[in-house]
């Protein structure tokens, strides 16, 4: 493999990071009005991701940066071209780690309300967000014979790339649901259960379509494969839900993303981001990339920082692995 082929696994690993972990919490933000009945049950979700969430936005933050050093002519093409949409999530992810530190800082019930909604709405939107740029990524979009994005905002809105949206939003939020399972004990644990066993069979349904459409589109072999382990992961996890083995069922409802992001990567290689209006446009692992030299460097430090990063993840994931609950929270009123 060439050094840019390389790369593009690299960052293909980097965004399946981000959205397995990145979602549940998402789907956590997205609990706070469906699950929880008071503010003490949302106080206990908010919990169950206080110690992670910000952890979990550095895989973003790396996978950002690997795309401008490794592929600038991808980055340029996509961020100016998705300018808006990638606008609404970055002002989203302010907002959202906003609210998480401010929620408690005064016991005013109206001060308290308001940075819980903006927490809701802060993680519902990315999470729609992030299926309908990388719907659009996939399927291709308008780029001309300068390497330049020519379309609009509204082109992006495609069926395809709406679905996609619906996708990673049903899917992060059942994920979230299983993790909340896992991580409360109670009431609280028992209603997640209940609301996974709903949910599940809805993203079921919706990521099958766009994934069975992105197959049927551009798939091969090696999609098809990835496509089948995400569906049968998803039954998986409802099976498991249902059985109330919560970590099996987080298991497998991650490796539903896993997988299912691993199918979209598959079916847009060797190409980054696909011109609809000629393929001759298309941006492309090799007309994309840094030079050798750069792509090296690159390599090197990757292989030094990454894995102290995963350490110190997996540790912070052990130190805060036990479950709580209503009872553990010292003060209701915060």
């Amino acid at each position: 493999m060439e050094l840019h082929d390389v790369w593009f696994v690299l960052i293909a690993v980097l965004w399946t990071g981000y959205f397995f972990l990145e979602g549940f919490d998402f789907g956590v933000g997205v609990l706070t009005k469906l699950l929880a009945r008071n503010r003490t049950e949302r106080r206990v979700l908010i919990n169950t991701i206080g110690p992670v969430w910000d952890g979990n936005e550095v895989w973003l933050l790396t996978a950002g940066g690997a795309t401008f050093a490794a592929f600038p002519e991808w980055y340029a093409t996509l961020f100016s071209g998705f300018y808006l949409p990638l606008l609404v999530i970055l002002v989203c992810l302010i907002v959202r780690g906003v609210a998480f530190e401010y929620r408690a800082k005064r016991p005013e019930e109206h001060w308290q309300r308001n940075w819980e909604t903006a927490i809701f709405w802060t993680s519902l939107l990315p999470a729609f967000l992030w299926g309908v740029a990388f719907g659009n990524i996939v399927h291709g979009v308008k780029i001309d014979s300068d390497l330049e994005y020519a379309g609009s905002v509204g082109d992006l809105l495609n069926p395809y790339a709406l679905l996609g949206g619906l996708v990673t939003l049903t899917l992060f939020t059942f994920h979230g649901t299983v993790f909340v399972g896992l991580k409360t004990v109670g009431e609280i644990r028992e209603r997640a259960r209940k609301l996974a066993l709903g949910l599940g069979p809805v993203a079921a349904v919706v990521a099958l379509a766009f994934l069975l459409w992105t197959q049927a589109d551009d798939g091969d072999g090696a999609s098809l494969v990835a496509m089948i382990v995400a569906v049968a992961a998803l039954v998986g996890a409802l099976g498991a839900a249902r059985a109330g083995r919560e970590g099996w069922a987080f298991a497998l409802s991650g490796l539903t993303i896993v997988a299912a992001v691993a199918m979209l990567f598959l079916t847009l290689f060797p190409n980054v981001m696909p011109s609809s209006l000629n393929e001759d446009w298309s941006l492309t692992v090799t007309n994309a990339s840094s030079s050798p030299y750069t792509l090296k460097i690159m390599t090197w430090c990757a292989g030094i920082a990454t894995p102290i990063v995963l350490l110190y993840q997996s540790w912070t994931y052990w130190v805060f692995r036990k479950r709580i609950g209503t009872q553990h929270i010292a003060d209701a009123a915060h």
